[in-house]
């Protein structure tokens, strides 16, 4: 997919007034992204910043180490497992966590996804470490917020959502606006893409042609994937729902995962 590099700061941005401010950031393998909010309004925006600059700044010092009314940290998710809420329980963790190769260098983390489901996940030892220094209880796994967004946006049950980040595509399905289905997949061109969702919709008893889908992320609105994905199904087009309010410049779909992530804080 396209590295797209965009920035976006509200001309009424400040840094003196960080303690009014909730900070977003959704951390990648490689790389960052973050999001600034103020009273329900996007007011900064930036993305593929190196990893390194979240543990060592020097760019971002200034804006990184302000304090802030509220921080939300997304962490990425190597490999994951949903559990039922009802059958988690923490002395099972290393139970669940057999299921998704435990590297040395790994770590395991359980979070409640939405009131049914424990999110068990793998992720990079050194992710954790550098999220730890804005404080572990601020993290969460990182499309809870995207999840929560559709949840609270009446899903439709012939509907099937996608993000999309770089080479990976997360889908999700949805009925009685409770998560039924959640898996992610990496691709490499749109035909793989249209593979993977189709047999997601297959999976689920839907039949393509009577299925919507709404796609956020590293994509454009005359994307070629969108008109590919539209061939097999009754619809594909960017989700333009809006978390906090945007400016012109910047597009709903492209900034809903991280903008969703100010609905998982405390």
């Amino acid at each position: 997919m396209n590295e797209h590099n965009y920035t976006y700061h509200d001309d009424n941005f400040s840094l003196d007034k960080t303690e009014d401010y909730t900070l977003l950031i959704q951390v990648e393998d490689k790389s960052f992204s973050y999001a600034i909010s103020n009273n329900g309004f996007l007011i900064a925006w930036a993305e593929n910043y190196p990893f390194d600059e979240l543990s060592d700044p020097q760019e971002l010092l200034d804006l990184l180490s302000a304090k802030y009314k509220q921080i939300v940290i997304g962490l990425p998710a190597h490999s994951f497992t949903l559990v039922p809420a009802e059958l988690f329980t923490a002395d099972r963790l290393p139970n669940f966590a057999r299921f998704l190769d435990v590297k040395p260098d790994s770590k395991v983390l359980a979070q409640t996804l939405d009131q049914e489901n424990i999110i068990v996940y793998k992720t990079n030892e050194a992710i954790v470490n550098a999220a730890e220094e804005f404080g572990i209880r601020n993290t969460v796994f990182t499309s809870k917020g995207w999840l929560t967004a559709i949840a609270r946006n009446n899903a439709g049950s012939n509907d099937l959502y996608l993000n999309i980040e770089k080479d990976k595509v997360e889908i999700s399905y949805f009925a009685s606006n409770k998560l039924r289905f959640y898996n992610s997949f990496e691709f490499k061109e749109a035909d793989e893409l249209a593979y993977f969702t189709v047999l997601v919709a297959k999976e689920l008893n839907l039949e393509p042609k009577s299925t919507s889908l709404y796609l956020s992320g590293d994509i454009e609105a005359d994307d070629k994937i969108l008109s590919r994905l539209a061939e097999f199904f009754d619809k594909a087009e960017v989700n333009n729902l809006e978390v906090l309010q945007l400016p012109a410049e910047v597009v709903a779909h492209r900034v809903l995962s991280i903008a969703a992530l100010s609905l998982c804080a405390l």
